[in-house]
């Protein structure tokens, strides 16, 4: 099936995992990627972002902000770990965070309540692979893959893994948006 914006959408599917992909050709792309992506998300979501630096998670992000209709700009957490963008309307906040600099994993991560907010926000955090997965059973990974090295190819392969009964209908709802 082909995306409205954002190209092919392809994956698979095995017990409790749900595989998407998306081809995105720009960062625009990747913005509209994250509000599609928004669409699907609701209080209680944990979305975990891999890739390389520059890949686009922020970018992302920024899309997801702005289809969940949070205030505030959305820009990359690095240096205050955590940011809380509280929703415009009746919709989640999203709290965003990078553990680019946390090494602790889950312990590390409790300093900053994630498991307080996770019931009604959406928790969106850059490199929390091996951090925060104990956070919740069900999860979205999100990674993205760019062409490496000193290149400006903005082409990226964005995988969507759902983890969980949870992201059961991830592939129809996407297709749908």
């Amino acid at each position: 099936m082909e995306a409205a914006h954002n190209g092919p959408v392809t994956g698979t599917a095995a017990p409790g995992i749900v595989t998407v992909d998306v081809a995105v050709e720009s960062p625009e792309q990747m913005k509209q990627l994250g509000r599609r992506i928004s669409g699907v998300l609701a209080p209680g979501d944990l979305v975990m972002l891999t890739g390389e630096l520059g890949a686009g998670k922020t970018t992302l992000t920024r899309g997801l902000g702005e289809g969940l209709g949070v205030r505030g700009a959305v820009t990359s957490p690095t240096f205050v770990i955590a940011r809380v963008h509280p929703p415009l309307g009746e919709g989640p906040a999203l709290v965003h965070v990078d553990a680019y600099r946390l090494g602790g994993g889950l312990d590390e991560m409790e300093d900053l309540d994630l498991d307080v907010s996770l019931p009604e926000s959406v928790v969106v955090v850059e490199w929390g692979d091996g951090k925060v997965e104990e956070l919740s059973e069900d999860r979205l990974q999100v990674v993205i893959d760019r062409a490496v090295g000193d290149t400006d190819d903005d082409r990226r392969t964005v995988t969507l893994v759902g983890i969980g009964a949870r992201w059961a209908g991830l592939r129809e709802e996407l297709a749908a948006r």
